[in-house]
């Protein structure tokens, strides 16, 4: 017999119930979602009403060489400043107390003069302690020879064995040789004493005193700065486009601007730079002073008159041929216009060049003496734009 399926029905209440629940949930979960939608909504504003920090400004670097006209004869001159040929730092050999300090800032002082002292005190006992070794050192020696003669005197007469006269020939000698060192100790100990006292090594003048009395000072520390008055030389920088016409020996003139109304001196070329300084491609030139003069002291401002002459006529620049550019108005270069603080704009000057050579290209018009031509960087600079250089 088949049993009838039975099923269950559920109250119209509890069906009521589940719905409500159900709508509950679904209330709960867009409300939250709602909540989330409107707390990105206001910060997405705030961000957006933030003002943005401009972007620092990138200056490009440049590297530039200073041109001048070439050919023919012509006169460049170059700013420098004198200085000591002969400028060193004084210390003492060894260290102690500064006790004397004689000379001040600007005092002439001539060679072997005294200009400070330590305290010699420990250095003189040490003289004493190694003349006293000495005397020891001395007695004993004489000790040692007489004793010596006697053993080899009794050895010559059979009365002494051979071994006894080894002893005595080898305190000789032992004793010859402490007394030696002995000597020698004295001597250094007198040296270190002579120390104690700082001497001029030349004729000169003090430029710097670094030091005071009473203050505990290290052996090589320096303590006055001395300048020789014997001579002076000029440091000054020369473009690469003219350091090849500079040889040593030449003769230059030095114009003083700031004494007896512009005086002029003869000068000899004697050093020529062999490697550039800083961006703009300069090589050191040094030049020494002829004559003597009691007005000239280090640190006045020169200027450095170089006579450049030329087989060739025809006057003209030479740059690199990379600084050299070409577009559809014509064949250019990038002049640097300096604004101070190694700050500069680019200037597009237009060229007429000339031939190829070993030193680089030939420029008869468009550039003038001084410019500042850009020899590195050229493909990511334009006109009117700010670079940095050294």
């Amino acid at each position: 017999m088949k049993m009838p399926a039975h099923r269950t029905r559920l109250s119209d209440s509890a069906i009521t119930r589940i719905k409500n629940s159900l709508g509950e949930k679904m209330l709960y979960f867009h409300v939250k979602r709602f909540i989330l939608l409107i707390i990105t909504l206001f910060f997405c504003v705030i961000s957006c009403e933030q003002e943005k920090a401009p972007a620092e400004k990138i200056i490009r670097p440049v590297r530039y060489e200073q041109v001048f006209l070439q050919g023919g004869s012509r006169v460049r001159t170059f700013s420098g400043s004198t200085r000591s040929s002969e400028e060193s730092w004084l210390s003492f050999k060894v260290g102690g107390t500064i006790s004397k300090i004689y000379m001040q800032v600007g005092d002439k002082v001539q060679t072997g003069q005294v200009i400070a002292e330590l305290d010699p005190v420990d250095y003189r006992l040490q003289e004493q302690r190694s003349s006293a070794s000495l005397d020891q050192a001395k007695a004993e020696s004489r000790n040692a020879k007489a004793n010596y003669k006697r053993i080899r005197l009794l050895y010559e007469n059979n009365s002494t064995s051979r071994n006894d006269l080894d002893r005595a020939r080898a305190g000789d000698e032992s004793a010859q040789a402490a007394m030696h060192a002995a000597q020698n100790q004295l001597e250094l100990s007198t040296l270190q004493l002579s120390y104690t006292r700082l001497k001029a090594p030349t004729d000169g003048a003090i430029a710097t005193v670094s030091a005071d009395v009473n203050e505990n000072v290290q052996a090589g520390e320096p303590i006055v700065q001395l300048i020789s008055t014997s001579g002076f030389e000029v440091n000054v920088a020369v473009p690469g486009a003219l350091i090849s016409k500079i040889k040593e020996g030449a003769q230059v003139k030095v114009i003083f601007s700031g004494i007896s109304s512009g005086k002029e001196f003869t000068a000899t070329v004697t050093e020529v730079g062999v490697a550039s300084t800083g961006i703009g491609t300069t090589f050191p030139v040094t030049v020494v002073l002829d004559q003597k003069d009691p007005e000239i002291a280090s640190g006045l401002s020169v200027e450095v008159a170089f006579n450049f002459e030329s087989s060739d006529k025809r006057e003209r620049y030479v740059v690199p041929s990379f600084a050299v550019g070409e577009d559809q108005d014509g064949r250019f270069v990038f002049v640097v216009k300096t604004a101070g603080n190694h700050i500069g704009t680019i200037e597009r000057k237009a060229v007429e060049i000339g031939e190829l050579t070993a030193d680089g290209i030939e420029i008869f018009d468009g550039l003038e003496d001084g410019d500042n031509v850009v020899t590195a960087g050229i493909t990511q600079i334009r006109p009117g734009q700010k670079v940095k250089f050294k």
